[in-house]
């Protein structure tokens, strides 16, 4: 597929729990695999999935597969596949920190997510772009830096995943791969409360600390403020267009 075809549509779900993005993510990702087999997530009858399903609609009438979920989730430590080092007891430490805790099929460690941080799910096949994973999360990497850039931040790669400033990160990078099909993402730190990673090591790198983009710029800086730079970014990086198929700002600002 060209560039100039190339088509992302843009899916703002807003704040909303991580098991409920969770589940839109295989849905969509369904898309892709039609002959996929095994449960999804079980989802309750409530607000959030009549908010996910009328959004997940409005997405499949654009008819475009490959989409870009955009959220904020309540607060949430996530592991990867690898689990060794959180037994139960930790995950129930966590817990009682107020936090959500689920075990996930991501790569990477431990991780926060929480209110003042834009989440990005890109649910793209890379069947149409390049089967290769390790360019994929360069291209993340590269759209955050470019993000960064925008603000006057110097946003840089170490060898650790994510993008960093100096020895703070300021977005984790953790995705999941199947047949070329890419769920989870990324996780780009806007005004979030920088307190809820004191209770972890983050993404397991000892000695590293976190920032965000208030924090380099001393002064707010809100999803809804990074939300439209990072589509951009990620427009220009993927090489594609992009069509928001229910564009709601007042979601964020909102929040």
């Amino acid at each position: 597929m060209s560039i100039g075809t190339r088509l992302v549509s843009v899916l703002n779900l807003g704040r909303i729990g991580y098991k409920e993005a969770w589940a839109a993510q295989q849905i969509i990702a369904r898309r892709h695999m039609p002959d996929r087999v095994g449960p999804d997530l079980v989802l309750n009858q409530d607000k959030s999935r009549e908010k996910i399903e009328t959004a997940i609609k409005e997405s499949e009438n654009s008819g475009i597969k490959d989409t870009l979920i955009l959220c904020e989730h309540n607060p949430v430590y996530t592991i990867g596949i690898r689990t060794t080092d959180y037994p139960l007891v930790e995950e129930e430490r966590l817990k009682k920190l107020g936090a959500e805790f689920y075990r996930t099929d991501r790569g990477g460690l431990i991780t926060f997510h929480g209110p003042g941080q834009l989440v990005a799910y890109p649910i793209l096949n890379l069947n149409n772009y390049k089967k290769s994973i390790r360019w994929y999360v360069c291209q993340l990497e590269t759209c955050i830096i470019k993000l960064c850039k925008e603000y006057g931040i110097k946003g840089e790669t170490s060898p650790h995943t994510g993008v960093w400033v100096r020895d703070n990160k300021i977005a984790a990078i953790g995705i999941h791969s199947k047949r070329y099909i890419t769920s989870h993402g990324l996780a780009l730190n806007c005004n979030t409360d920088l307190k809820w990673f004191n209770h972890i090591v983050p993404c397991g790198i000892v000695g590293k600390g976190v920032t965000s983009l208030t924090r380099e710029l001393n002064h707010e800086v809100t999803i809804a403020d990074a939300m439209h730079v990072f589509v951009k970014c990620f427009s220009e990086q993927f090489g594609c267009q992009v069509q928001w198929t229910n564009f709601n700002e007042g979601i964020f600002n909102k929040m």
